[in-house]
């Protein structure tokens, strides 16, 4: 039997975060899925925010400068603003099962609230006068309300509004106003929370926006705009337009509106308002030659006379509403100054840095950036000698590589037959063994003194694998057989013996002094519960280190000098000592953690935006935050 003892600190694994913001002209690394407007008691401001895939928001100001966070590691599809400019509300999503709105307090960068949906969300707005945030979900009951004044969700409206894609209140915010895709527009009493009218008017429309004291109703559909007298649901006009994208907001009279034709040729139009039943044909206010193919214009917003504009791959462009009879050229506000960082390890004596097509030896002591050898694309790194790293791409089929950093001559040593989902540096009886995990499935065994690889282990729902004289240890999930969340095979007898731990999921596995350290999800009636253990290989006893009262399922552990270190909970990095049983937790960079590796006293965390924060392994400070610029030279903020 092994023995389980409970020695976590849960008291340290909250979600407050002590944090920093950075301000720079750095676009988003990726599109720009949304963009608000500041809007203060009813007037609006020269500053937006921005969110995307990046999983950052920014807060863009007049100067030019843009407050970078980064909220969540997977991407931000919608935000809102609340009126009082501070609190801003943003769906996270990875697509597929991540559903969730969080709630922040941009001033101190702490998340105020969360609420996790089954299905995906389809709108987001904050009501005028930041009573209540209002949530569309992707299900028939529709609209959710959440008071602000306490976070908490209440029944508002007395019957379903199904799906809505748009939603707006009235400045006094008596009324509440939804479109949805079935072709509803609905005005409901918030004060009785009962249906006062609905028009059935064009289904499917995308871009929806309320104008002209709101008179008018515009939305999207099949490269054309089609508007809608809002008081009595008539339809007043269609507009063929090419790949059109709104930018009027609420407060403007005429809409205004996009045009590209694929070929980085814009045009800024508008629909003059003529009275309630009329607007004019489309006039040209002004053309331009911008961005195509993969950085072109996809969203914008009309802030009075000011329009800001979101390409797909993250840049921001700035123009005016002006008229003018000559074809200008978007400028971008913004700029990529930054070379990405991809993974990083320690050397023998310093750190080194990997980019999409170098590697790179540098410290926090010295400062001096030194370009070893060019890469071919590699996003992850090993190091196997003072000379020597191994170079491959996680979640390709791509060859794994041995380098040279002084030649720089490579070597391949073998080509996945899957995605490689893992590959880790173990010793076996003295000897240095590559262990991979392709698929999820395949566990192989690469020999770096005979250059023999072998098949280990194949199953089902595997998270991790660790060599280790004890034997090859499998963190997988409980629901596959063996029913175990971690099992320790004989690399001899190829014999297998499950480890006897409750859990539903084990991974992040690593090892030093005959332990093995680990992360087991836990799920019950109770909700779910992450616990950084440790297990003794000797004494066969497991200790539960560190408890975070929720799920992560991508965190890592790391040991080095008797210390643990891992990002369980996202946001932070946390370092225990496991001899003293202390335990502290680095202050975040304006990204969010993603690694961290020791050399000496000195600890080097890579960000998910490829930046570096330096700390000591003594203290909760951080000594800089390091960006190589594409002049290969350090940008400390």
């Amino acid at each position: 039997m092994k023995k389980i003892t409970l020695l976590f600190a849960s008291l340290f694994l909250i979600n407050s975060v002590i944090a920093q913001s950075h301000n720079s002209t750095q676009s988003h690394q990726g599109i720009v899925n949304d963009i608000s407007i500041i809007k203060t008691l009813g007037e609006f401001e020269n500053a937006y925010y921005t969110a995307g895939e990046d999983g950052f928001v920014i807060k863009w100001t007049n100067d030019g400068l843009g407050e970078h966070y980064q909220i969540t590691e997977v991407g931000i599809k919608l935000i809102a603003v609340s009126p009082n400019g501070n609190d801003i509300a943003v769906y996270e999503s990875d697509g597929g099962s991540v559903n969730k709105v969080s709630v922040w307090d941009w001033k101190t960068l702490t998340r105020k609230k969360q609420f996790k949906y089954n299905d995906s969300i389809t709108s987001l707005e904050f009501s005028a006068k930041g009573t209540y945030l209002i949530i569309g979900t992707a299900t028939v009951d529709g609209a959710v309300f959440i008071r602000t004044s306490n976070w908490t969700p209440i029944d508002k409206i007395k019957t379903n509004t199904s799906i809505v894609n748009y939603i707006t209140t009235s400045d006094t915010e008596k009324t509440c106003v939804f479109y949805s895709p079935t072709g509803n527009l609905s005005y409901y009493n918030l004060g009785t929370g009962k249906l006062k009218s609905k028009f059935s008017i064009m289904q499917g429309l995308s871009q929806c926006v309320l104008y002209n004291k709101n008179i008018f109703f515009a939305g999207v559909r099949d490269d054309s705009i089609y508007l809608v007298n809002a008081f009595r649901g008539d339809s007043i006009s269609k507009v063929s337009a090419n790949k059109p994208i709104i930018l009027s907001t609420p407060s403007d009279e005429n809409l205004y509106y996009l045009e590209n034709d694929g070929r980085g040729n814009y045009e800024l139009k508008m629909l003059e308002s003529i009275d309630t039943q009329k607007v004019s044909n489309p006039r040209i206010v002004k053309t331009m030659k911008g961005p195509r193919g993969a950085a072109e214009i996809i969203s914008g917003v009309k802030n009075g006379n000011e329009i800001l504009l979101t390409s797909k791959n993250g840049t921001l462009y700035k123009i005016d509403a002006d008229p003018s009879i000559t074809t200008s050229t978007m400028t971008a506000m913004t700029e990529n100054t930054y070379s990405k960082i991809y993974d990083i390890c320690a050397s023998e004596s310093d750190f080194y840095f990997l980019t999409q097509n170098a590697i790179f030896k540098s410290s926090y002591d010295t400062g001096v950036v030194d370009k070893l050898v060019s890469t071919n694309n590699q996003t992850n790194i090993l190091q196997l000698s003072n000379d020597e790293v191994v170079l491959y791409s996680a979640y390709t089929k791509n060859p794994v590589i041995l380098k040279n950093l002084t030649s720089g001559a490579e070597k391949q040593l073998f080509v996945p037959k899957n995605n490689i989902q893992s590959l880790n540096l173990s010793y076996y009886n003295n000897h240095k063994v590559l262990v991979e995990l392709e698929s999820n499935s395949y566990v192989n065994l690469y020999e770096l003194d005979t250059g023999k690889y072998k098949e280990a282990y194949v199953g089902t729902g595997i998270q991790d694998a660790l060599l280790t004289d004890y034997g090859l240890f499998i963190a997988k999930s409980a629901s596959t057989n063996p029913k175990n969340p971690l099992i320790v095979m004989n690399t001899q007898t190829m014999e297998t013996v499950p480890v006897s731990m409750n859990g539903n999921v084990v991974y992040g596995l690593s090892y030093s002094d005959n332990c093995l350290y680990g992360l087991n999800l836990v799920s019950n009636a109770e909700g779910n519960t992450t616990y950084v253990f440790s297990y003794n290989l000797e004494t066969k006893q497991i200790k539960n280190i560190l408890k975070f009262a929720n799920e992560d399922a991508e965190a890592f552990t790391f040991v080095d000098d008797g210390k643990l270190f891992t990002n369980i909970g996202k946001n932070k990095i946390y370092c225990y000592n496991i001899n003293t049983k202390k335990i502290f937790s680095y202050n975040r960079s304006a990204s969010i953690p993603q690694k961290s590796v020791k050399k000496g006293n000195r600890v080097a965390i890579l960000n998910y935006n490829g930046s570096i924060s330096w700390c000591d392994d003594s203290s909760k400070e951080i000594l800089a935050d390091w960006y190589l610029t594409n002049d290969e030279q350090w940008y400390e903020f």
